[in-house]
């Protein structure tokens, strides 16, 4: 469990970046996998979900998730919503409901966390390369401001993902991102004839593109098995025909 300095600071906040450690999944999941999405034990996710509810100090019976699809759609949750037969679909959660957790799930992509002190609200964003092109920081963040948040009052943490260095990309991707804007460049290196590409930086330019300025960056690599997160790619490059994901999740007091 991984927690953030800037966020930690504010006291009537719940956080934090899991990573796979302290479940009861077993295997390739092993072991705090908290994906539905994952061909993992259904009975084995939920009790994995029980244990994050447990260490946030959630009263609600459970942490609310989404169905992500690499989109820039986006749900806002305030007190009128009936949670009984929810179920969204894109790839950020906003509320300003107090005791709600809300979470995110990644395996590589970029978790991001954003707390607005004075409006009291937060919001959880999946942002992968697709979802980050398509602009889900941009429109999350600026759905906040129309509801009274100011960037000066805002922090988002940039949790853990896949670095530069094991982010081997192809050259069409590469065309793709220059194409819509030539200083994307900066997000690429050539390593031993190889191209890569900084999703973190990505990520980050994004939200100082929003005057963000209180930014935090847990500089943990998804990839490299050392920080036992879960992570696509490496799932991949060992031929696994799937993988477990990341839970990180955010709550107001």
């Amino acid at each position: 469990m991984i927690k953030s300095k800037k966020l930690s600071k504010f006291k009537n906040l719940q956080h934090a970046f899991f990573n796979r450690k302290g479940g009861k999944s077993l295997g390739i999941f092993k072991s705090l996998n908290c994906g539905p999405g994952s061909s993992d034990n259904k009975q084995n996710i939920l009790k994995n979900l029980q244990i994050v509810q447990r260490k946030i100090k959630t009263k609600l019976k459970k942490i609310i998730l989404l169905k992500q699809i690499h989109s820039n759609k986006f749900h806002f949750v305030d007190k009128n919503l009936k949670l009984k037969n929810y179920n969204f679909e894109g790839d950020a959660l906003i509320t300003n409901k107090k005791e709600f957790p809300i979470a995110i799930l990644t395996a590589d992509c970029a978790p991001i966390l954003i707390y607005d002190e004075r409006e009291k609200m937060i919001a959880a964003i999946h942002a992968g390369w697709k979802g980050a092109f398509k602009g889900i920081i941009k429109r999350t963040l600026n759905f906040m401001i129309k509801k009274g948040c100011a960037p000066k009052n805002i922090t988002a943490v940039i949790g853990p993902c896949i670095s530069l260095n094991n982010y081997e990309v192809k050259k069409d991707f590469i065309k793709k991102l220059i194409k819509k804007d030539g200083k994307n460049k900066k997000f690429f290196k050539k390593i031993k004839n190889k191209d890569f590409f900084n999703l973190k930086k990505y990520v980050h330019s994004q939200l100082k593109a929003l005057n963000i300025k209180k930014i935090d960056i847990i500089n943990k690599d998804t990839f490299n098995p050392k920080n036992n997160f879960f992570s696509a790619r490496r799932s991949i490059s060992r031929n696994e025909n799937d993988y477990g994901r990341n839970i990180s999740v955010i709550m107001i007091n």
